[in-house]
């Protein structure tokens, strides 16, 4: 959860919404490799020994994408949600009015998921505001989603057909402000969509596949933060100025990097220290299907973060997709027991210390002496100062066992900057310091 420190007294409400926009422009995000070339920061960067990643493994690693409970009959496939209509609905006269009003009231629409479960009910209203909900674009990505991830391609391409396709007429309405020939189209396609799942056609799909792509990632990401943070965002503008305590965001593409460049796998432990209103604990469960920790101290956002938990868990349902265990935990994560119990089981730890004091930082080294040989520590701050070699001083020191290799990201990856960065990746290694006791060389 920790962003860029400010020294501001107060943030503005617009620096929180350009988290949102940021967030909505993190799919055009462009990611540069070790060897990229790019501007550096500002400040010198200490020398790193860089160490090769293992070969990516998680596409040969067999883990079960569809939910067996959300393409049964259980509970008739009925469960608390937040609906779109729940958020954006006309009894809100100063954020939404009628898309289609010339053709008097519109019900409220119904829209199915490829899995069992129920639908979601939508007002077809439009924002006043440009950065609010918009629940017609939520209906045709959702539908867009839907066909290109969930179909065959022989169906998906009678879908997208650009002539006479289902999204096309979608659109078409929708642009000419049909209300009527929206309707039916929506009715068209909950047809449709159940057939595919009732015939296997969906089942097949999801069985056949081994990763989520990331666009399906973002579209349930987006849904679940935008039902329940984003109605509340003004709370994450209470700051402690000065201290650890600043909220900023790593987007999903970056994290993605981050779960691709530490190989991180569905049979793995993945721990994110100060996280925030939950994203990055979300995003593992569900592209890596890994058991995921999250511990945060601020209790505004840890609130945010038990809605969004709750969310996510239904938006997985609809969309049928079975996701790993999700522990979200409030408090100190050095002082968490629970954290402290998963800190030598874990396999990756994300820590977005950008923010952090010197004093934290030397902190939670100290505790990377417990991890295990091989668990890789990702944060936006080398943990190993400039120039650190190991003496007969400092061999208790927790420097003398994490390899660290630097990273580059490119512009758009995290929430508070659209400049591209450094990350750095510390692998928990104890040979060097072995090798040093026994020799008294390296």
């Amino acid at each position: 959860m920790i962003g860029l420190k400010t020294n501001e007294a107060d943030r503005s409400n617009a620096t929180v919404q350009e988290h949102i926009r940021r967030r909505k422009r993190s799919q055009q995000a462009r990611l540069v490799s070790d060897s990229d070339t790019g501007d550096s920061d500002a400040s010198p960067q200490p020398p790193i020994k860089k160490f090769r990643a293992p070969k990516d493994k998680r596409k040969s690693m067999k883990r079960q994408l569809r939910s067996l409970t959300a393409f049964s009959d259980e509970d008739l496939g009925q469960f608390l949600m937040v609906h779109a209509s729940d958020i954006a609905a006309l009894d809100k006269p100063t954020k939404y009015r009628p898309v289609f009003s010339h053709q008097g009231e519109q019900e409220p629409i119904q829209l199915q998921y490829p899995s069992a479960s129920q639908q979601e009910t939508f007002n077809l209203v439009e924002p006043l505001q440009k950065d609010d909900f918009k629940p017609l674009e939520d209906i045709i990505e959702t539908m867009e989603t839907a066909v290109n991830y969930y179909l065959p391609p022989v169906d998906a391409a009678v879908f997208n057909d650009d002539s006479h396709g289902l999204l096309r007429r979608l659109k078409r309405a929708r642009d000419k402000r049909d209300g009527a020939a929206f309707v039916l189209v929506i009715q068209e396609w909950n047809d449709a969509i159940t057939e595919a799942r009732k015939d296997g056609r969906v089942a097949r799909v999801l069985e056949e596949s081994t990763e989520l792509d990331l666009k399906l990632i973002e579209r349930i990401l987006t849904q679940t933060y935008a039902r329940t943070v984003s109605p509340r965002v003004s709370t994450l503008r209470q700051y402690e100025n000065g201290t650890d305590n600043v909220y900023g965001e790593l987007l999903p593409k970056f994290v993605s990097e981050i779960f691709r460049v530490t190989n991180l796998g569905s049979t793995h432990v993945f721990l994110d220290l100060g996280s925030g209103v939950g994203n990055v604990i979300l995003q593992a469960a569900l592209e890596v299907g890994c058991e995921s920790w999250g511990c945060e101290i601020m209790e505004n956002a840890c609130a945010l973060a038990e809605l969004q938990e709750h969310e996510f868990k239904a938006r997985c349902r609809l969309w049928g997709l079975a996701v790993g265990d999700i522990n979200l935990e409030r408090g100190d994560f050095l002082e968490n027991q629970n954290i402290i119990r998963m800190l030598p089981k874990a396999d990756v730890i994300l820590v977005n210390n950008q923010a952090f004091t010197p004093e934290l930082n030397d902190r939670l080294t100290s505790h990377f002496l417990d991890l295990k040989e091989g668990c890789q520590v990702v944060s936006l701050k080398s943990f190993v100062p400039t120039g650190h070699r190991i003496t007969s001083r400092n061999l208790n020191s927790a420097y003398n066992v994490l390899e660290v290799a630097q990273k580059r990201y490119y512009s758009a990856c995290v929430s508070w900057t659209d400049a591209p960065g450094s990350y750095y990746v510390s692998r928990k290694d104890s040979s060097r310091l072995k090798a040093f006791s026994k020799n008294g060389v390296i």
